[in-house]
């Protein structure tokens, strides 16, 4: 029996640290391995955040100062994507984008080559299944009621979404 890896996901941080304080705090309850970052990161102050793992980030729509972000991210030790990251983590491949571009996202979800593609963007949770891929949207971490985040634990694919504990 192997081992289970759990990969947390988050969005929308919009430069918010005291809700991303709270969700690494959850995320390291959840002895997550990796998390990825779909976009709209806001700014540089929250990047620092994830440093207890590797942190795969692309840019949201929001992400102005890109240059500033990119820097930012990798002075960490962390990873810039871009617009769209792919990660393969065992026989699991998994595609990130923020989501506001739609016809990346629907080629990235219907290209066949990615397991789980995880987007942000609409600010609402959804995990959905097209053919053999499943459609993660972790939901966002400011600018949404309630906040929430998403952890993929493999090697099953099980998908589960959180919510923010606010006032511990």
């Amino acid at each position: 029996m192997s081992d289970i890896i759990r990969i947390g996901v988050v969005s929308d941080t919009h430069g918010h640290v005291p809700n991303t304080e709270q969700a690494v705090k959850q995320l390291r309850d959840h002895q997550v391995t990796q998390v990825i970052h779909c976009g709209d990161i806001g700014t540089g102050a929250v990047v620092p955040l994830f440093n207890g793992w590797p942190t795969h980030f692309v840019f949201g729509n929001v992400d102005r100062e890109k240059k500033h972000l990119q820097s930012t991210i990798e002075g960490y030790g962390q990873t810039c994507w871009g617009e769209f990251g792919e990660i393969q983590v065992g026989d699991c491949r998994i595609a990130f984008t923020h989501g506001h571009d739609s016809v990346l996202l629907d080629r990235l979800s219907t290209s066949g080559a990615f397991d789980i593609v995880c987007s942000g963007h609409t600010h609402i949770p959804k995990l959905e299944s097209d053919h053999d891929t499943q459609l993660l949207n972790p939901g966002a971490l400011y600018r949404a009621n309630p906040h929430t985040y998403a952890i993929i634990e493999l090697p099953e694919r099980t998908i589960t979404h959180y919510e923010l504990e606010t006032g511990k």
